[in-house]
């Protein structure tokens, strides 16, 4: 990513303003401020320009995804950022990998993880989401949920576990977006809407896109695999059979972390794949891990 100029993204043939976006006639609710003007292209261009102060990571994010990466080039690359280093040695020895203490050498530890876990990892630092200071209240709290539940149930859904943990991890990334380009507004819009559908409905009429849209746009535009953005893109099409594990995930952490959650039914979610009584154990586990995850990716 360094060095490299944002090209422009095939959905989005020029810069993405409000008024191009908002639909003729769509209320924006009158207890919110007017939107700032929002010019998708311009967004991504300024996570460009932060991966430029870090160097190590946006090289990892470009790098992480060749065929011709090793671990042992990977873990060399990695060892000159220190921080992002010690997370994923820290994540390593995590109780989600079950190798706690065993993993010593940063090439055992991106072996251990995975590249793709490590990519996901470097996005975060590029994307400024390891500091909690510019982001949404309980943002990793919510994140590392969705994570854990979409992880733990992948093998139902026929997907790799580590790579639904990334899918969790990341898939808020454009509600930072959002809350980076009007912070006042989306905390105001997230306060009216408790529910996540109300919410992606009110950010669609605000910014023309939804976070979970703006996510999978920018995990796009980087080169991450289809598998990671497609379901983004159709989380609120119930008719799409790919998007049923990160819909389930989203349900069970809003469950765990939003008060009064008016639950959905798992079954509608997921087109029968997964039944309520699959749940509990599910939810333990998230409860269980989930704060580890957190410090892990925020190197705590």
């Amino acid at each position: 990513m360094t060095g490299r100029a944002v090209t422009q993204h095939p959905m989005t043939p020029r810069p993405m303003t409000l008024a191009r976006l908002t639909s003729p006639g769509a209320a924006v609710p009158a207890t919110l401020a007017p939107a700032p003007t929002f010019d998708l292209e311009g967004v991504l261009a300024s996570i460009d320009t932060m991966a430029a102060q870090k160097p190590v990571a946006a090289q990892i994010v470009s790098v992480a995804n060749s065929d011709d990466t090793s671990a042992a080039a990977l873990a060399q690359i990695l060892a000159a950022d220190v921080a992002l280093a010690s997370r994923v040695m820290k994540l390593a020895n995590s109780a989600y990998f079950g190798m706690r203490g065993r993993v010593t050498s940063l090439q055992f530890a991106v072996t251990v993880v995975g590249f793709t876990t490590v990519r996901t990892m470097a996005t975060v630092a590029v994307t400024d989401l390891d500091d909690e200071s510019r982001l949404p209240a309980d943002f990793w709290r919510t994140s590392t949920s969705v994570a854990l539940a979409a992880s733990t149930l992948a093998p139902r859904f026929g997907e790799r576990p580590q790579d639904a943990l990334c899918l969790g991890l990341l898939a808020p990334l454009g509600v930072a977006l959002l809350h980076h380009n009007d912070q006042e507004g989306y905390a105001e819009l997230s306060a009216a809407e408790p529910t996540a559908t109300g919410r992606r409905a009110a950010e669609v009429r605000r910014y023309g896109i939804h976070a979970y849209r703006l996510t999978a746009v920018a995990l796009e535009q980087w080169g991450f695999a289809r598998s990671m953005v497609a379901p983004l893109a159709a989380v609120d099409d119930l008719s799409d059979g790919d998007a049923g594990l990160l819909r389930a995930a989203l349900e069970l952490a809003a469950r765990l972390t939003v008060a009064d959650h008016q639950a959905v039914p798992m079954e509608r979610l997921t087109r029968g794949l997964l039944r309520e009584d699959a749940v509990p154990p599910v939810m333990d586990r998230v409860r269980a891990e989930a704060e580890e995850l957190r410090l892990a990716m925020l190197g705590q």
